[in-house]
């Protein structure tokens, strides 16, 4: 089935040095850029990280220093590759636990202002999970009936992420062919820094996700103790959850 799209939608993979978003760079990013058309415009670019490539890292990607020696750092692609996903959802195989996260942080790293406020996110993986519990060389025999050839190839793994959501639209009635819908519905909670540090409540304040003020008002804990903000923001935090963080005191100094 043809995805039903109002604005375009880029799907995209990274394979970076890690999965810590705070230390560890992206060595590749592909994306699929879908048009409301149709159409499609896939790029795929590898990045040097400014850093060794752990041997695990490449064990899983195959990407190597010596691949990467002569290629861009970040934030020498980072304003146009902002630029050609402006305007547009976001999708991937993950991607709201890991791709988006680590994409927003790279982007602030390189000086470059991101907002996704207004994006919808949409995690084929969770689609997946939802309905089957496999991993995406799996999803993809299964909804599409081929071999994943390259598997953790970053342009392999994107196009496959593409063609498996069609298929899943194809295949499941109760899936709406609409952005809106499938961001909701992938939806992995209601993460106001992408890392998932802080969260909305279900009155939509901004309360921590972690440590031993969980639960409890990012604001109201600010006001009783300013040292945990000062402690937050020297400590091994996202950039992303330092700027959220930042807002809300600034908010709250403004309205007193």
């Amino acid at each position: 089935m043809k995805l039903n799209l109002k604005r375009p939608i880029v799907f995209f993979d990274l394979e970076t040095t890690g999965v810590d978003i705070s230390h560890d760079r992206i060595v590749e990013i592909a994306v699929v850029k879908v048009e409301p058309s149709g159409d499609k415009e896939v790029k795929v670019r590898r990045i040097n990280p400014g850093m060794p490539i752990p041997p695990a890292a490449t064990a899983v990607h195959g990407i190597t220093d010596e691949d990467v020696k002569d290629s861009p750092r970040f934030e020498q692609i980072a304003r146009s590759l902002y630029a050609f996903i402006e305007g547009c959802d976001l999708g991937g195989y993950n991607s709201n636990k890991f791709d988006v996260p680590m994409l927003a942080e790279e982007f602030l790293r390189a000086g470059v202002e991101v907002d996704f406020k207004n994006r919808k996110f949409v995690d084929v993986q969770t689609i997946f999970h939802k309905k089957e519990q496999r991993t995406l060389s799996a999803a993809y025999m299964f909804y599409c009936g081929k071999e994943l050839e390259n598997a953790h190839s970053a342009s392999a793994d994107t196009l496959a992420t593409y063609e498996v959501l069609e298929a899943q639209l194809d295949r499941y009635p109760d899936l709406e062919n609409d952005i809106n819908f499938l961001a909701e519905y992938t939806s992995r909670d209601r993460s106001v820094d992408y890392a998932g540090r802080i969260m909305l409540d279900d009155n939509d304040c901004e309360v921590f996700a972690f440590g031993k003020y969980k639960g409890q008002s990012v604001a109201e804990v600010f006001r009783k103790e300013p040292s945990y903000y000062d402690w937050m923001m020297k400590g091994d935090f996202p950039l992303y959850t330092k700027r959220v963080i930042t807002e809300i005191r600034l908010r709250e100094i403004a309205t007193k």
